[in-house]
């Protein structure tokens, strides 16, 4: 059985509930805008990161990241990218079994022809009065389950003091889109 944390939209942002629900994942997929490439660094002493460009990662640091990445665990093919509305492949040719993604800031899980959908919400700073969240997606063969868990962000102003004096950057709490 392998366990892939997901992630998505922390802009600059990585809350310590983030990191600990993470802890523990065979493998890692953040769904885009990142922030900063703290996030990657810190997320990767955690496990392997498979990482995608979102609409906001525009520094010199995003260069490298991909706008879309294939990913094999275990039996299943997992297809990353940012925003479901750029959705350009066949995913059945491709074999895909998972769409993990963000953009929207809403978690939801959802299947359609036999492909499940991840966006794991986003787990940054908050936006409107959307939830902040992480997800997990479970392999076990060809089997796949995934949940979506709500962080509890009372703490949320010990997050950014957190964040701050670690010398990483924070995200203004309404990041411009």
């Amino acid at each position: 059985m392998l366990r892939v944390g997901l992630i998505s939209d922390t802009h600059g942002l990585l809350r310590p509930e983030a990191t600990s629900f993470l802890r523990g994942s065979d493998y890692i997929v953040h769904g885009g805008d990142i922030g900063h490439p703290s996030i990657l660094e810190e997320l990767a002493s955690l496990a392997p990161v498979t990482a995608i460009r979102g609409n906001n990662d525009t520094g010199s640091w995003a260069a490298s990241l991909h706008e879309t990445e294939l990913l094999q665990v275990g039996e299943v093919c997992v297809y990353a990218i940012h925003d479901l509305a750029r959705l350009a492949i066949d995913l059945a040719s491709a074999g895909v079994r998972v769409v993990v993604s963000g953009h929207s800031h809403k978690p939801l899980i959802t299947e359609r022809d036999g492909v499940l959908y991840v966006n794991p919400g986003s787990s940054g700073p908050r936006r409107f009065k959307l939830p902040v969240a992480v997800a997990e997606l479970i392999v076990d063969g060809a089997s796949i389950s995934a949940r979506v868990v709500e962080l509890d962000c009372r703490t949320a102003t010990q997050s950014l003091h957190h964040a701050a004096s670690t010398g990483k950057p924070v995200s203004s709490p309404r990041p411009k889109r």
